[in-house]
């Protein structure tokens, strides 16, 4: 590996991540991975890991690799829709000029359904925002 390590390394798990030390200093110069703590995302709680006790230093880079992933993951979450807005074009485009009977036969019940349900959501939250203007 070029370049020097990350004093600190983050496994992504679905809620969170667990939080490794990386450790080069060592006789062999081989990479060692201690894992310290395991991290919530959506609940801010930190687990030391085992019977450790976490340094003001440890913390302060858990705290912002967690507001980092945070941002990370409302970014995507936004990009997701803007990509669903897309496919809804496309899927649009191809029932218009590429798909078959049988093709349209075979989707059209399920994307009704799924449009109605998107549709009344989406209209009972702008009513929701109009309200509490």
């Amino acid at each position: 590996m070029a370049g020097e390590l990350p004093e600190y390394y983050f496994r992504v798990r679905e809620n969170g991540a667990a939080v490794f030390r990386v450790d080069t200093e060592n006789r062999q110069r081989r990479i060692e991975m201690d894992q310290i703590a395991v991290v919530n995302i959506r609940n801010g709680e930190i687990k030391p890991q085992g019977d450790r006790t976490l340094s003001d230093h440890d913390l302060d880079h858990i705290r912002a690799w967690m507001e980092d992933r945070a941002r990370v993951l409302a970014h995507r979450d936004i990009d997701d829709i803007y990509r669903a807005v897309d496919h809804l074009n496309l899927t649009t485009q191809w029932a218009q000029s590429k798909a078959s009977e049988a093709q349209l036969e075979a989707v059209t019940d399920a994307l009704l359904l799924a449009m109605h349900d998107l549709r009344s959501t989406l209209v009972r939250k702008k009513a929701d925002r109009l309200l509490k203007k």
